[in-house]
């Protein structure tokens, strides 16, 4: 009796542990069958099928052959579309730029925003002019700048400059995305490297341009770990829907493995975040750096644009790099940022 009661314990535990992993899958597969909200659930029905856009643009570079990574679209009060992007050249450095386009598959770089420049962002700040931000090295920190039209953008002549400091990270800050320019304010989140180890996620804010302030977002954080992402939880993107605010993000499942990378819609009302299935032509498995705009397609219609950078690990043939694509919004109900 004695001898068995181990075997009777450990047994009593292995059902406990399934029973347990049981329940850890009914709950992913009611995520998967129920959305977050009905912000995401949008997002997904607009960003997931590569297949069934209204135009796309693989491994997308500009007029000079550079490498468009980590793309983020804006179009300007005259239709004109703006990109920021950056691109690893010969130097070994990074390099942000901004491009300009009219059928958002052809684009001429305008300027180079210098060496250690990169994962770049831009805003209107609602009285003509524009608002970049980019991680910046070495001290990889987040640096933005401020620039009264568009032409002083083009031309690369800032009227302002911050670099901010690191407050979450001794090692790394960056990946910004600017949500909102109220102002003097400027609304923004990024990563932080956590205990110099890991990615996560914070919001920010700057005012006048001088006063700096960062939190960690561990609800964000939260909802992406959930699906199991034990690697970097990285870039990301905001927007509205349907009158929803919901955010793409990416999220690495295993640290070190570029071809890990997924992508998420997540919804900050209910802390909840859904997996984004994605369907290329080729069948790639893996996608980085997701951004998502609101703009006006070439053919005059109202359209979500999405921007995915699609690792060479998990990438099907012809499909490795920036991925530019837009689906007609056939209904209204989405706003930028």
């Amino acid at each position: 009796m004695t001898a068995r009661q181990p075997r009777t314990a450990l047994c009593t535990l292995a059902a406990l542990l399934a029973l347990a992993a049981a329940l850890l899958l009914a709950q992913l597969a009611r995520a998967d069958a129920a959305p977050a909200s009905a912000g995401t659930a949008r997002l997904a029905a607009l960003a997931q099928d590569v297949t069934a856009a209204d135009g796309h643009r693989y491994d997308a570079r500009d007029h000079t052959g550079r490498t468009m990574d980590a793309a983020q679209i804006e179009q300007a009060q005259d239709g004109t579309y703006l990109a920021v992007y950056h691109t690893l050249l010969a130097d070994g450095r990074f390099h942000a730029a901004v491009a300009t386009s009219t059928d958002l598959r052809h684009w001429r770089r305008r300027h180079d925003f210098g060496p250690g420049t990169h994962q770049a962002s831009l805003a209107h700040d609602g009285r003509g002019g524009y608002v970049l931000a980019y991680e910046k090295d070495p001290r990889n920190h987040i640096a933005l700048r401020a620039y009264e039209d568009l032409a002083a953008l083009l031309d690369g002549r800032a009227e302002r400059a911050f670099d901010a400091p690191r407050t979450l990270s001794r090692c790394a800050e960056g990946t910004p995305d600017i949500t909102a320019v109220r102002g003097a304010t400027v609304h923004l989140t990024g990563h932080y490297r956590a205990g110099c180890d890991t990615d996560r996620q914070l919001r920010a804010t700057l005012t006048g341009f001088r006063h700096w302030h960062a939190v960690p977002d561990r609800r964000l954080d939260r909802a992406v770990h959930t699906w199991g992402n034990g690697g970097n939880i990285g870039d990301r993107s905001s927007m509205e829907l349907g009158g929803q605010r919901v955010v793409i993000i990416e999220g690495q499942g295993r640290r070190g493995d570029f071809g890990s990378w997924g992508t998420y819609a997540y919804d900050p009302s209910s802390g909840r975040a859904d997996r984004l299935h994605i369907r290329t032509h080729g069948g790639s498995r893996a996608f980085a750096n997701p951004s998502a705009t609101l703009l006006t397609d070439p053919r005059g219609r109202p359209a979500l644009l999405v921007g995915l950078f699609v690792p060479r690990e998990g990438s099907a043939s012809g499909e490795a790099g920036q991925l530019l694509y837009w689906h007609r919004l056939h209904q209204p109900g989405g706003t930028v940022r």
